[in-house]
């Protein structure tokens, strides 16, 4: 081929790619949906509070043949449920013949990230805003993306820990690896490997705690009670616990035209 010719296809190329597609505003309808589905699962869970490095229950809420539908639930949200389904329909079948394996029943792969994914699909937020999946790695990294190329529209915003105190709707999330990042504009030097990571959902605030939603949390959907200070600001981890890296500032109903985003935000928010 010509090289005149072979430059010219790759500039031709280049100029059809189509730019990144910016992302849509929800009404505040999407976030209330969001906190009443992630309170309603708690609530067919049990209402199980947790506190942080508590351990899990002798006899893990996942393995109760009950709970089966609960956490399929989750896993149907996902375009890809990496086997999970046809792996643990197996073991469900075994619990229910009285055959072994049902002990094992939901306990891989971990299903926090296809909680948090199903809440979101559940409150009607797209795939192109939220794109559910069986990682937190992979929808903490789009949403990031989005915070910096469209950083007037994103539907949420990662913040620092120590600057900002979350609110109700907002994902909190530490990395629970031995080599942690502490801040999450590190993570764009994994360059989108996976991570270990979790987040849970933020119910509810106030002095001194922060309530958050998480699924495969001590086995279950649980609530856990995070320390915080007297303004709502989390608190560090103890020495060899997960390590806070962001929250990410829910931002639907928030952008217009239903709401300003750059409205100051309430007392107790982002430091000043």
């Amino acid at each position: 081929m010509p090289p005149l010719l072979s430059l010219s296809l790759v500039a031709a190329c280049a100029v059809t790619q189509p730019p990144p597609e910016p992302p849509l505003p929800y009404p505040p309808a999407a976030r209330q949906r969001m906190l009443r589905i992630a309170l309603a699962e708690w609530e067919d869970w049990g209402r199980r509070e947790r506190t942080p490095g508590a351990a899990a229950a002798p006899a893990p809420d996942e393995a109760d043949p009950a709970n089966f539908p609960r956490v399929l639930a989750y896993w149907r949200a996902l375009g890809d449920d990496e086997g999970a389904v046809a792996r643990n329909r197996r073991l469900y079948a075994a619990a229910l013949s009285g055959g072994g394996g049902g002990a094992a029943l939901w306990r891989e792969p971990a299903w926090s990230a296809a909680f948090v994914s199903f809440v979101l699909r559940g409150a009607g937020v797209d795939r192109r805003e939220f794109p559910p999946d069986a990682a937190h790695g992979t929808y903490v990294d789009a949403l990031i993306r989005d915070a910096e190329q469209f950083p007037a529209l994103a539907p949420f915003v990662p913040r620092e820990p120590e600057v900002y105190a979350p609110r109700p709707g907002d994902l909190v999330c530490a990395d629970r690896g031995p080599n942690p990042i502490a801040h999450w504009r590190q993570r764009a030097a994994d360059n989108g490997r996976f991570r270990p990571m979790h987040c849970d959902i933020v119910v509810e605030t106030g002095p001194g705690s922060v309530l958050a939603v998480g699924g495969n949390v001590g086995d279950a959907v649980s609530r856990t009670r995070f320390p915080a200070d007297a303004s709502g600001y989390l608190l560090p981890p103890p020495p060899g616990g997960p390590v806070w890296f962001a929250v990410f500032e829910n931002r639907l109903g928030r952008l217009p035209p239903w709401g300003d985003s750059l409205a100051p935000p309430p007392p107790g928010s982002p430091r000043s």
